[in-house]
């Protein structure tokens, strides 16, 4: 029988690729934008992070979530101070979310509040996301805008609390092996992950309107 973990990854492994190769990712990886784009990319993501991390105290003890509530995995604080680096000490004055983006926190808020396998769901797309690909972004990021390796401007893709990422990525998939729900609730949970994949693809494509390519 397939473990759960495994059928989360196949199961998303489509909508991952298209978030993966989405114009916008695309061009800002190819070093075709400008860091107006990351900078404006990474204020995209302040606003999902702060309704995962935001929420994350009151599901500690819940026996779905609690488990994956990890401070080391915490991303606020070092998109705090990326933003700071890109934009400058006033950050948070000019700070503003995109219709796209509004609606995927929005819908992590309301996981978090009614439906903590949801909230799981959310929590795997983005933070093993970000263990993963993320690598990739952030070694292009430095090397397209020569932000110091590991510095400011790329905090995010830094994981000081987390030495081994492969040794963490297996505990994390045996965490959702083991997650306390029925065959139905792991099917609605492998379903938001689909959701939570196209939201974020929802935010790219809405990105990729913002900074199109001239021809």
């Amino acid at each position: 029988m397939e473990s759960f973990s495994s059928l989360i990854r196949t199961a998303s492994h489509e909508q991952h690729v298209e978030a993966e190769t989405s114009t916008f990712m695309s061009d800002l990886l190819g070093g075709r934008l400008g860091v107006t784009a990351y900078a404006r990319y990474t204020e995209q993501l302040w606003f999902v992070y702060e309704a995962l991390e935001s929420t994350a105290g009151r599901l500690a003890a819940d026996p779905v979530a609690g488990p994956f509530v990890r401070p080391e995995l915490f991303r606020l604080a070092a998109l705090e101070r990326d933003l700071a680096h890109l934009r400058g000490s006033g950050w948070r004055a000019g700070l503003s979310a995109l219709p796209a983006t509004r609606a995927y926190a929005d819908r992590v808020r309301e996981c978090a509040e009614r439906w903590p396998g949801g909230y799981v769901a959310h929590h795997y797309t983005r933070y093993l996301g970000d263990l993963s690909g993320g690598q990739i972004i952030r070694d292009r990021a430095e090397r397209a805008w020569g932000f110091a390796r590991k510095g400011d401007g790329v905090r995010f893709y830094v994981f000081e609390g987390i030495p081994n990422p492969a040794a963490f990525k297996r505990d994390y998939r045996g965490l959702l092996d083991g997650v306390s729900a029925d065959d139905l609730e792991k099917q609605r949970i492998v379903a938001e992950c689909r959701k939570a994949f196209a939201l974020n693809t929802a935010v790219f494509r809405a990105l990729g309107e913002e900074f199109p390519l001239s021809a």
